[in-house]
């Protein structure tokens, strides 16, 4: 599974989103959580991230272990999904 944690009110997350959306469209399993206002996801995103970011954007790959902390290019984003 692939993760994409952000915040509602973040403009990094936000800049994100269409990318993420397409690749969800495209049949990427990522799921997307909101953290600044569901605790749920930022506990999920507290052992997810194990203080290696501290920050939204962030994503995570179940598979690899592998992270992107902050914006990245689609490029970035496809290498770390593994597509």
């Amino acid at each position: 599974m692939l993760h994409y944690f952000y915040g509602q009110e973040c403009p990094h997350c936000h800049a994100m989103m269409p990318l993420v959306d397409k690749l969800i469209e495209e049949g990427l399993p990522l799921k997307k959580y909101e953290t600044w206002h569901d605790k749920k996801n930022a506990e999920l995103l507290e052992e997810k991230d194990k203080g290696a970011c501290g920050a939204v954007p962030f994503f995570y790959n179940d598979e690899t272990g592998k992270t992107i902390c902050g914006a990245a290019s689609e490029e970035e984003v496809r290498t770390w999904a593994g597509t």
